[in-house]
């Protein structure tokens, strides 16, 4: 029996799902990909992955976390055995409980540095600072093990606080306030850039379709970050989708949850690169825009510790809404598997992460060169758990649109989505053949960056995915005869 409730209001799932989506992928990473990419030749490819690909397994994602009622751990195996599918499907639920562990250990790290730019901003600290002070900062703060914990702790508890109050009393109140009060800063942001920057630079830069200027690496990046963007094949999606009344559509709410994802990473985008542009700075400066040359076109401009400060409770706020879905599938597997208390499932979900957080805090500094870590995995604790979760999500990802696409009953895929027509007939074929062979290239991208070490697990991973769908698409054949 599910212990799940079911979210109070339609228009709730949609506000988590947002939430889960927009975070520092739409703030940090879509902007600094796009200066490093051409910009509009980026945006145009990511939009078309979006609509072609990410739509179809997001809805994919939602359709099995509403079919089960569960946690995605506990959800693929209830699904498992009721389609009578092989139990190796299973790995999709537990694909993303550790995609979405290891994410939260590194993300609220980084999430952690926007606390450090607020305070910096709203104080005033950084009003006329050139740019070898602002970068000196930045670095100090990265060399900074104790500061950079502090923020890691104040985020992780803050997050936990939220999703140990419980769906309605924690997650939904929680949404209901910050997803709002984000947009509106949102459009602030974007207006003081058109007022004090180069709005038309930064359009120009956005807006300009050539492809000429993307690279096949730029289209690769283009076509991860539409994946990513989404919070594809982490179980978020998965754990919200089963809180989804089942009167709500699928398709429309997939759609719009593409829709306002894309607007908020492009609103963002020219919003950034208004000031960027307005202060004469280079758009291309890759993960260090938001931290270093933001904060630079912030300091000469007029009010900008004011706004800059606003900024950044921006991202702040972005990166609660997300890490609060993270937390979710596990918390909630813990609380369906061992009968925990929701409190004691958030607590055991929240210190785990946290303690492995502390590895990508000291990547940055005491760790930061030859340690004992890079002599094991020849790389740093944040470049590893980035790696993988590049690897799982993806892997994930497609896997969720085989079982979907094929193990899964027409009949019952058809009563979730509410549709017989053309457009069941058009995701089926999107699930089942485009979007997993358009991850395959997101998944095989990060390939040759993997150890040996790593590759017999994955590729046996993936032999079993491709056995059992396989497997389920002769017995469908044979009943179907």
């Amino acid at each position: 029996m599910s212990t799940h409730n079911v979210w109070t209001h339609k228009g709730t799932f949609l506000l988590a799902a947002v939430g889960s989506a927009v975070g520092l992928g739409n703030l940090w990473r879509f902007p600094y990909l796009a200066g490093e990419n051409g910009g509009g030749a980026f945006i145009l490819v990511y939009a078309l992955t979006i609509f072609a690909v990410g739509i179809p397994i997001l809805i994919a994602e939602i359709l099995l976390g509403r079919n089960s009622r569960r946690s995605p751990i506990m959800g693929m195996r209830f699904l498992t055995r009721t389609h009578s599918a092989s139990r190796r499907w299973e790995v999709i639920g537990w694909l993303g409980g550790i995609s979405a562990f290891l994410i939260l250990s590194f993300y609220s790290v980084i999430a952690g540095w926007a606390i450090h730019y607020t305070w910096k901003m709203l104080t005033g600290s950084l009003t006329g600072a050139s740019a070898e002070t602002i970068s000196a900062g930045f670095d100090a703060l990265l060399a900074s093990p104790a500061r950079l914990t502090l923020y890691h702790t104040l985020f992780i508890i803050a997050s936990g606080l939220i999703v140990g109050l419980g769906v309605h009393q924690g997650i939904e109140r929680g949404l209901r306030v910050i997803m709002p009060a984000l947009f509106v800063i949102l459009l602030v942001v974007l207006a003081y850039g058109v007022a004090n920057g180069d709005f038309p630079a930064a359009a120009d830069f956005l807006l300009t379709f050539n492809i000429a200027d993307l690279s096949l690496e730029g289209w690769l990046e283009a076509m991860g970050q539409s994946f990513f963007t989404l919070s594809l094949g982490m179980g978020a999606i998965m754990a919200y989708g089963a809180y989804m009344s089942g009167e709500v559509s699928l398709t429309r709410t997939a759609i719009a949850i593409a829709v306002v994802d894309t607007a908020v990473a492009i609103v963002a985008g020219l919003a950034i690169f208004s000031l960027v542009f307005g202060a004469g700075l280079d758009a291309a400066q890759g993960p260090g825009l938001m931290f270093v040359t933001l904060p630079l076109a912030f300091a000469e401009m007029p009010a900008g510790g004011l706004i800059g400060g606003i900024f950044f409770i921006l991202v702040l706020g972005a990166a609660i809404s997300s890490s609060i879905s993270l937390i979710e599938p596990v918390a909630a597997y813990l609380v369906e598997r061992f009968d925990l208390t929701r409190p004691q499932a958030v607590f055991a979900m929240a210190m785990a992460t946290w303690a492995l957080g502390l590895l990508t805090v000291i990547s940055f500094n005491l760790w930061s060169e030859e340690s004992v870590f890079h002599g094991l995995f020849g790389r740093s604790a944040f470049d590893l758990f980035e790696l993988l979760t590049n690897i799982f999500m993806p892997l994930g990802g497609m896997l969720i649109a085989l079982f979907a696409g094929w193990a899964l009953t027409p009949s019952e895929v058809v009563k979730e989505m509410g549709t017989n027509g053309g457009w069941f007939t058009t995701w089926r074929f999107l699930v089942r053949f485009i979007a997993p062979a358009a991850v395959a290239f997101v998944f095989l991208r990060a390939i040759p960056q993997v150890g040996g070490y790593l590759l017999p697990a994955i590729g046996a991973v993936v032999i079993v995915g491709a056995f059992a769908a396989h497997r389920t698409l002769l017995t469908e054949a044979g009943q179907t005869h």
